[in-house]
């Protein structure tokens, strides 16, 4: 007789794996789009002559006509199968990618950031959305934790390469990169994702004006939007200069960047799945909290750094990134468990449209705070860095009330 053990089934199935997979390569595209002007900025406000403010409405036109677009949509993502909208609104963000890769002067560009924003604000909220339908809360920190890997995978395989490129190939070249590769993203989601529309079955007869005039009224989902808007500042603050700081307060030179970013990249993908699962066993809101601690820490090191050796700032941006990434990951999937199944498309999607208007304003605000002298020094860092720390404070309490609700909430069995 064989003394066979049991197989032990695994975690998810081949087409949740897919799911996930995919969802975190849209997410990678995205976010590399947003995130590969951070690193540019030197080189775009020597090549088309604007000062750190006008950098800052670059960076902010995204965000504000994402948030626009994420408004408008709230009251129609629940009235149609989600793997629609995600090909409808990916396939805007294409189009104006496109429009970046071609841009020849600072307004054409703001008004292809403008375009971008439009379609590509919109993706991450349908993305969550899908997450929350077919993932059970137990396991979405590790969801999460896989599809927050695209913040850091933009950071290994995109931001080096698109620096790479941009020094070689002028500033347009890392977008075409973008272009292409998201072509190839999209047909992969026409072939191999199933419709995903169990949502349409649950009754509704609410008309899109009335969906989100409710969504956005309901007493529990403001309090997710408020910790939304702080968590939003925190990391918009301090991005959109993170280039020109490196090199003009720092001292590092633009052929350094790829190593920075590629470090720092490279140990935020280890380090995400790593957090989603321990976000499912010790709880996400200890995770947040341990996170946010780790991050204010870094902040008030980092924003008063002068010049600093190459290894020095990789391993304060390592421990930086894992704060961040705790927060991040903790709070999508704390977050996720707020709305209704009829309700998630439009929550999320005016989640999304707060997050990105926050960051918006914290980018223009950032651009006000932080001045650049004739030399490129960045001055007045270190106040940006206090705004930051104070709004991680705030944003630890309101992370505490939403944690306190998900959990009154998930003793009726529901997530």
């Amino acid at each position: 007789m064989t003394n066979t053990k049991p197989t032990k089934e695994p975690l998810f199935t081949k087409y949740q794996a897919f799911i996930i997979a995919i969802l975190a390569i849209v997410q990678f595209t995205v976010i590399l789009d947003f995130m590969v002007l951070s690193p540019l900025g030197a080189q775009l406000m020597e090549e088309l002559k604007i000062s750190t403010s006008q950098f800052g409405w670059v960076v902010s036109a995204y965000a504000f006509s994402a948030g626009g677009a994420g408004i408008i949509a709230a009251g129609f993502a629940d009235r149609f199968d989600r793997k629609k909208l995600l090909l409808f609104f990916y396939t805007g963000f294409i189009f104006g990618t496109l429009l970046c890769a071609i841009a020849p002067s600072y307004q054409f560009l703001l008004m292809a950031r403008i375009v971008t924003g439009l379609f590509g604000g919109v993706l991450g909220s349908v993305s969550f959305a899908i997450i929350t339908d077919l993932f059970k809360l137990e396991v979405r920190g590790r969801v999460m934790g896989f599809v927050q890997m695209a913040f850091a995978a933009s950071q290994i395989l995109g931001i080096p390469v698109g620096l790479v490129l941009a020094n070689n190939f002028g500033w347009h070249s890392p977008f075409w990169m973008i272009v292409i590769f998201s072509i190839l993203v999209c047909v992969s989601l026409i072939m191999y994702m199933k419709p995903i529309d169990a949502h349409l079955e649950l009754k509704n007869d609410r008309n899109a004006f009335q969906h989100l005039a409710k969504t956005i009224s309901n007493t529990t989902h403001i309090r997710a939007f408020l910790a939304t808007v702080l968590l939003a500042t925190g990391g918009f603050m301090l991005m959109p200069f993170g280039s020109a700081f490196s090199i003009h307060n720092l001292g590092l030179t633009m052929k350094q960047l790829p190593i920075l970013y590629g470090i720092t990249g490279v140990s935020s993908i280890l380090f995400g799945p790593l957090l989603g699962k321990l976000a499912d066993r010790i709880g996400k809101f200890n995770l947040f909290f341990i996170g946010t601690a780790i991050s204010m820490a870094m902040v008030a090191i980092y924003t008063h750094l002068q010049i600093t050796p190459l290894w020095v700032v990789t391993a304060l941006n390592i421990i930086l990134f894992v704060g961040i990434s705790s927060r991040m990951i903790s709070s999508s999937a704390l977050i996720s468990a707020i709305p209704q199944p009829q309700d998630r498309g439009a929550f999320m999607a005016i989640n999304s449209a707060i997050q990105q208007l926050s960051g918006g304003v914290a980018a223009a605000l950032a651009g006000i705070i932080v001045v650049k002298t004739e030399s490129g020094y960045l001055e007045h860092y270190p106040e940006l860095g206090y705004v930051v720390m104070v709004s991680m404070v705030i944003a630890l309490v309101m992370m505490y009330v939403v944690d306190r609700h998900v959990k009154k909430k998930s003793q009726t069995g529901w997530s």
